[in-house]
């Protein structure tokens, strides 16, 4: 069978796409190539949320097809996801050496497109309509991982599509309406996970902390599981549905991404407290730290309000790692506005922080707003704001140096194979020196050495000579 090369632009939502895809691929015969000069087929899956994503697809698609038109005219290529399900048919005019577009609700079509196209049943292939239940069939996984093929630490996709409409944003339109899959078959996916040796889920949505907002989906619990202490409010439906997976035996820890402020009622809270697989990590996405640009970004939330679910999370675990998203630049954004941002972040002191420069994206309000800023401007505020948060986490990370932590071993070091991985419950990573019967592993390790963003382990304090 022919080989695929797939390669991935954007958030963790396209690599959990992408690797649905590959293994659906893989069940029908086909082989992942390595790169993309020896495969027969390339996809790139994409991500519209900034302009340099789409722009970087783009010209990765159009030096391919330069290249192979000369070398390897049979190669099929496509589009897949956000920026295929935006611009369509679009992409075949602008480049017609594309042949296959595939939209965000039909990444399960893809293997059959593939076969039709080399088949030659098919000359060329858009597919961006929406498909009901296509929230469901995200399911497959390869978990090439790090130990004899078997991966530690898994996403699972909960839901589909975004219904808040922040101004900025074009995920609404790229990923459509909010849809949920069910609870049972959520924590099945789960559960044979586990089975495989995975121990660490990741729960995926666009804003997980909607899950089951429009279906309210529910579940009694697994009553075979150990007793939890009793929630003291109403449970939303994601939050029942951490309970569902925290029931899974031998499932070691759970994390989610990426949420909104407003998801965070008091039950979320609690839970850090009550269910102890569910680590003290969270990924909160501010943006700014102006209550004007709040509003006029469509947050739906104040800084006071976002303060105060920091001091929440806090007051139950001192040391809950905090992340977050950041946007300069914003049209508008006055020296006064990205001063409260700087505040912000100096207030919170987050642990790390994703900090992006604004760009329009077509067909979203901010696009046509007033006052957009200089490209000078915005540059300076990002380095600006990326030193403040830098300066932070390495001063953080510091702290650590001394301390005993634990982390849960994921394999090798990417940056450095002859060494392993770990991260900890607040989501530090944690380099050291160890061997492939630790991966999978709940360990602890002193830290001896602290970067901004690593942590480096002793692995003397593991007796791992033994």
């Amino acid at each position: 069978m022919p080989s695929v090369f797939l390669k991935t632009y954007g958030c963790q939502m396209n690599e959990r796409d992408s690797e649905a895809v590959a293994a659906q691929l893989v069940a029908k015969g086909y082989s992942l190539a390595p790169s993309e000069a020896v495969a027969d087929v390339v996809l790139l899956n994409t991500c519209s949320v900034r302009d340099n994503a789409e722009q970087k697809a783009i010209d990765k698609m159009t030096n391919l097809a330069g290249q192979f038109r000369k070398q390897r005219p049979g190669v099929v290529l496509g589009y897949l996801g956000c920026m295929a399900q935006s611009r369509g048919k679009e992409l075949i005019d602008q480049l017609p050496d594309v042949d296959l577009v595939v939209g965000t609700q039909k990444f399960h079509r893809v293997a059959d497109y593939v076969d039709d196209l080399l088949a030659g049943r098919r000359d060329k292939i858009v597919d961006t309509e929406e498909e009901r239940g296509s929230e469901a069939t995200i399911k497959e996984h390869l978990l090439n991982g790090a130990a004899k093929g078997k991966a530690v630490s898994a996403f699972v996709s909960i839901m589909q599509g975004c219904n808040q409409y922040c101004t900025f944003c074009i995920v609404p339109y790229t990923r459509g309406q909010e849809r949920s899959r069910t609870i049972p078959d959520i924590v099945a996916e789960c559960r044979e996970l586990v089975a495989r040796g995975v121990k660490e889920i990741t729960l995926l949505g666009q804003i997980v902390t909607s899950y089951g907002r429009r279906d309210k989906w529910q579940v009694t619990g697994d009553t075979s599981a150990a007793p939890l202490p009793p929630a003291t409010c109403p449970l939303s439906p994601f939050v029942q549905l951490i309970e569902a997976v925290h029931a899974i035996e031998g499932l070691e820890r759970i994390r989610f991404t990426s949420p909104h402020p407003k998801g965070y009622g008091d039950d979320l809270v609690e839970a850090y407290a009550r269910l102890p697989k569910l680590v003290e990590s969270a990924h909160l996405p501010v943006q700014s730290g102006s209550d004007r640009l709040l509003k006029l970004m469509h947050r739906g939330y104040t800084r006071a309000r976002f303060l105060d679910i920091i001091r929440r999370l806090r007051a139950v675990h001192p040391e809950m790692g905090i992340t977050t998203d950041i946007i300069v630049g914003f049209p508008g954004e006055t020296e006064a506005d990205f001063a409260e941002t700087l505040s912000l972040a100096r207030e919170v002191e987050f642990d790390n922080a994703f900090v992006f420069k604004y760009s329009p994206r077509r067909d979203t309000p901010a696009a046509a707003m007033p006052d957009q800023l200089p490209e000078e401007v915005i540059e300076a505020r990002h380095a600006q704001l990326l030193a403040v948060i830098n300066e932070i986490a390495e001063r953080k990370n510091k702290a650590c140096e001394g301390r005993v932590l634990q982390i849960l071993v994921e394999g090798p070091s990417r940056k450095n194979p002859a060494r392993l991985e770990g991260r900890t419950r607040a989501n530090k990573i944690v380099i050291f020196e160890g061997s492939e019967r630790h991966i999978g592993q709940v360990m602890d390790v002193r830290i001896v050495r602290a970067a901004p963003f690593t942590l480096y382990g002793d692995p003397a304090i593991m007796n791992l000579t033994e």
